[in-house]
């Protein structure tokens, strides 16, 4: 593509340089830096792009795109490895650039489909994963980004991040359009927003889920995480559609400056989608949704959100809704979202992929509205390394109020001490607390131990990791699926 017409997608500072030139690739990774590429400079939370220019202009860099007048030159650079110099690009923003000009290498594929974001800290899997399904139940083509796995239609392709970074991302978009899917899914990380992944694309419609405390090591603030997530909404079109939890204090929040058309879900209040439990048990819910009755292989009040997210989603997208419950009742969970294990023993497990408090929580409590009485709910779980401390103690506090039996474990630790870690969630425990909880640092002999104690009738969760295949510790990445343990022990 040329340059000049590849830079129409962004304002430029300043260049230095020839724009009458063919670029052959974008890279903001020095390493995939090659003769013709236009090179990204970003400044990273650990390393800053500007410090590998000299080494991509070596390499052979077209252009490189910064925002550090330090690196710009007072003249054009002269002929390298048999190019005609090197053309900077001094921006204000090289994230926000890099997110426009993939777009634009791509060609705009975002423009070609009917594109819908999930944002919020819990349930974005499972309405962006239950949104795909539901389309091609429908019989429409589609596509799915999402933190388990993306689709290409029928095409699985690994999932690396909730998001992928702006190059991955517009090329998986450009996939789905060639195609010939209609419309796409995907969720909108609050990681992404702040590192404007998202920059350059043109959403349809975004869906608010809800907000807890989530990722304040990076955020700092929750005021600065909530902030980050309204953005996707500020950013909406006048065409476009928004749809938010009213049941959570900062739906209201998100829409505030939103020029979209704005709707509402609730199980509590008044809201243009509203939905109550008729019965419920671990197969499922009967639930009545806008007057209209529909059984649901899902269970849980979180579920019940999700599930009115869904629905209000599908009804901006102009579906029938008689349509859209006969296929809703179709759908199985997501995989490591309330997912349930049977023993021949009597005891059921649940695999959830709860790892914040709220969602600790949501999860226990739906298990307590389910379970017989009397029987006792075996709570396994732990928190992730490297990641938000201060919800160490309250995951362990709200466990073990929920809870007969806690066994606290690791996650994954990643470059943490494991018993440093239990250490900070068993710090929210009293000494009384403590006197009756487990500490079993290695995970599968906590899910063993919690198989031995279950008896007939008693639910075991598994929380924290779902569908998560590994462990990773001291950087190393095992191979660790919470699914095959508590298989090996139910027999």
């Amino acid at each position: 593509m040329n340059l000049a017409k590849l830079l129409e997608a962004i304002s430029p500072i300043e260049v230095v340089g020839g724009l009458d030139r063919e670029i052959r690739s974008i890279a903001f990774d020095s390493r995939k830096v090659e003769e013709g590429t236009l090179f990204v400079a970003q400044v990273g939370t650990a390393v800053d792009g500007h410090s590998f220019i000299g080494k991509c202009v070596e390499q052979g860099a077209a252009a490189v795109v910064l925002s550090d007048r330090k690196y710009l030159p007072e003249t054009p650079s002269g002929d390298v490895q048999g190019n005609k110099g090197t053309t900077y690009i001094l921006v204000e923003d090289t994230d926000e650039a890099l997110g426009l000009l993939a777009s634009r290498w791509f060609g705009e594929p975002s423009k070609a489909l009917t594109l819908v974001g999930v944002t919020g800290t819990n349930g974005k899997t499972t309405i962006a994963t239950l949104l795909y399904k539901l389309v091609r139940g429908l019989g429409h083509k589609a596509g799915l980004l999402s933190t388990v796995v993306n689709y290409i239609e029928e095409e699985a392709v690994p999932a690396t991040h909730t998001t992928p970074d702006a190059i991955e991302l517009n090329g998986l978009l450009r996939r789905m359009a060639d195609a010939g899917c209609e419309y796409a899914f995907m969720e909108v990380s609050s990681h992404a927003i702040a590192q404007k992944r998202v920059a350059g694309l043109d959403f349809d419609g975004a869906l608010f889920t809800n907000l807890t405390r989530d990722h304040i090591d990076y955020h700092k603030t929750f005021d600065n995480y909530r902030d980050t997530k309204k953005k996707l909404f500020d950013g909406l079109k006048k065409e476009a559609f928004a749809v938010t939890n009213k049941d959570d204090k900062n739906g209201l929040v998100m829409t505030q400056n939103c020029k979209a058309q704005v709707t509402t879900y609730s199980t509590r209040t008044l809201a243009d989608y509203k939905a109550q439990i008729l019965e419920e048990g671990f197969e499922g819910m009967e639930l009545q949704i806008n007057g209209r009755e529909v059984f649901v292989p899902l269970v849980g009040r979180f579920n019940v959100s999700n599930l009115l997210c869904i629905y209000g989603a599908a009804m901006n997208l102009g579906f029938e809704p008689m349509e859209v419950l006969r296929v809703l009742s179709t759908l199985r969970p997501v995989n490591g979202r309330f997912e349930t294990i049977y023993s021949p023993k009597g005891w059921t497990a649940i695999v959830d992929y709860a790892h914040t408090p709220d969602a600790v929580d949501n999860v226990i409590q739906t298990i307590r509205e389910i379970k017989k009485d009397g029987a006792k709910l075996i709570t396994v779980v732990g928190c992730g390394g490297n990641r938000d401390k201060g919800k160490r103690p309250m995951m362990a506090q709200i466990a073990k109020k929920g809870s007969e039996q806690l066994i606290l474990t690791s996650d994954n630790p990643r470059d943490e001490e494991p018993a440093a870690i239990l250490k900070d969630m068993t710090d929210g425990l009293t000494e009384e607390e403590l006197r009756s909880t487990l500490v079993i640092e290695d995970r599968a002999a906590a899910i063993q131990t919690a198989c031995t104690l279950a008896q007939r009738g008693d639910v075991i969760l598994v929380a924290g990791k779902g569908h998560e295949d590994y462990q990773i510790i001291k950087g190393v990445k095992h191979h660790f699926d919470d699914h095959e343990v508590v298989r090996r022990f139910a027999e």
